[in-house]
């Protein structure tokens, strides 16, 4: 299994804003420091913004930041908005065409370990993730 890089994305936004406080952040300082697109930040930031996990302040100052506390922000709530689907195999699709599908017991492990993944993700919040000033590396990876 592997997350969409908009996922992955919308949670380092998330995680930036989250370390920043009170300071407002820039799509194009976030961009910038994680190696990312302008262009596909501000679509991630967009959808952000629009489920209610992003505040946008406009005007010559503005910027972004969180629209709730840290701790209000659940993971399995930012990753149902960002992933489109988590449909594993083929089987799990509702137009799936695969033979075995009524006898295979594939697709019963696979929701396991699904139901497993999604358990974990709802038992954190964004303030988990938040590093504190001394563990911020802000260099890009190389």
């Amino acid at each position: 299994m592997r997350l969409t890089n908009f996922s992955d994305y919308a949670l380092r936004v998330l995680m930036f804003a989250a370390e920043r406080g009170d300071r407002l952040i820039t799509i194009e300082e976030t961009a910038t420091l994680h190696g990312i697109s302008r262009a596909h930040l501000m679509k991630i930031v967009n959808q952000l913004t629009r489920t209610g996990f992003l505040k946008a302040v406009r005007g010559r100052s503005g910027g972004l930041t969180l629209a709730k506390a840290p701790e209000e922000i659940n993971l399995g709530d930012v990753l149902r908005v960002t992933e489109p689907d988590f449909t594993l195999v083929e089987c799990f699709a509702a137009d799936g065409r695969c033979l075995l599908t009524p006898r295979c017991r594939l697709r019963g492990v696979l929701n396991e370990a699904l139901a497993a993944f999604s358990l974990t993700v709802e038992r954190y919040t964004l303030a988990d993730l938040i590093l504190r000033p001394l563990e911020l590396d802000t260099q890009p990876a190389a």
